[in-house]
């Protein structure tokens, strides 16, 4: 009596649809990296080497070393900001506003009006610097 021994079948891995997975993975994180909004507003500090390469806007927001607040010079309540920025939306160019505080006044302020000047309408916030000496 003879035994037959039967031919061992080749093991093959397939791993085509494992590339197609990575490829696939790789795809999806390289396309939606690309759309990521960074958090926060891109800020310079007071001082900049940097010089304005935009043209003069029109509307600036100073706030002094005392908290005190100007719109174009004209004084104005921090109560009276988000009305005040209403009234002038229409005349700013692109809905620009300048932002520009002395080094010494505190962030929280600073923050705040950022706050009313956004829910005023103000779609660019242009935080203002002066060039370093």
């Amino acid at each position: 009596m003879q035994l037959r021994t039967r031919p061992r079948p080749k093991v093959i891995i397939n791993i085509t649809s494992l590339i197609d997975v990575i490829f696939m993975l790789l795809l999806f994180f390289m396309i939606t990296s690309t759309f990521l909004e960074q958090p926060g507003i891109k800020l310079e500090l007071p001082q900049a080497r940097a010089e304005s390469l935009s043209e003069p806007r029109e509307f600036v927001l100073s706030v002094d070393k005392q908290g005190a607040l100007f719109l174009n010079r004209q004084a104005v309540g921090l109560e009276a900001l988000e009305a005040e920025i209403r009234k002038a939306l229409p005349r700013m160019k692109d809905g620009a506003l300048v932002l520009k505080a002395d080094r010494e006044v505190a962030h929280g302020l600073v923050v705040r009006v950022m706050d009313l000047a956004k829910r005023g309408g103000v779609k660019k916030l242009i935080i203002g610097t002066k060039p370093e000496n």
